[in-house]
């Protein structure tokens, strides 16, 4: 039985986050950056999100903590939102995330976060 690939890992860890989405990432990119969805499936999602040490819930977390603080990030805090309540994380643990945020990013950045769960919890 051979070993599999990084790409292989990748796909199976996100779908376990979030469905079909490594199917999705992969056709999305295809036309205009095929290397860019490889490159989300081997180095985010086998290499970092396989590490020992945080389970799924922690790591999407700390994923929508990250796209939060970035700013303007909505269609990824969408997906991982998504992929937050997949793997356990409740409304409420997500919500209090996001208000934790509030001293150290400000309101505005947590408001537009609060509105696009209050989208993805609406279809939910």
């Amino acid at each position: 039985m051979s070993e599999k690939t990084r790409l292989e890992n990748g796909q199976e860890t996100l779908a376990q986050v979030d469905g079909a989405a490594a199917a999705n990432v992969m056709h999305s990119l295809a036309d205009i950056a095929p290397d860019v969805g490889k490159y989300i499936l081997e180095f985010a999602f086998s290499d970092i999100y396989n590490r020992p040490g945080l389970d799924l819930k922690q790591r999407e977390m700390i994923t929508l903590t990250a796209l939060l603080i970035q700013g303007d990030t909505a269609d990824q805090l969408q997906v991982h939102l998504n992929g937050a309540l997949n793997v356990g994380l409740t409304k409420t643990e997500i919500v209090e995330t996001m208000i934790h945020c509030i001293p150290y990013i400000g309101f505005p950045r947590v408001l537009n976060g609060l509105t696009v769960a209050r989208r993805v919890f609406e279809t939910r």
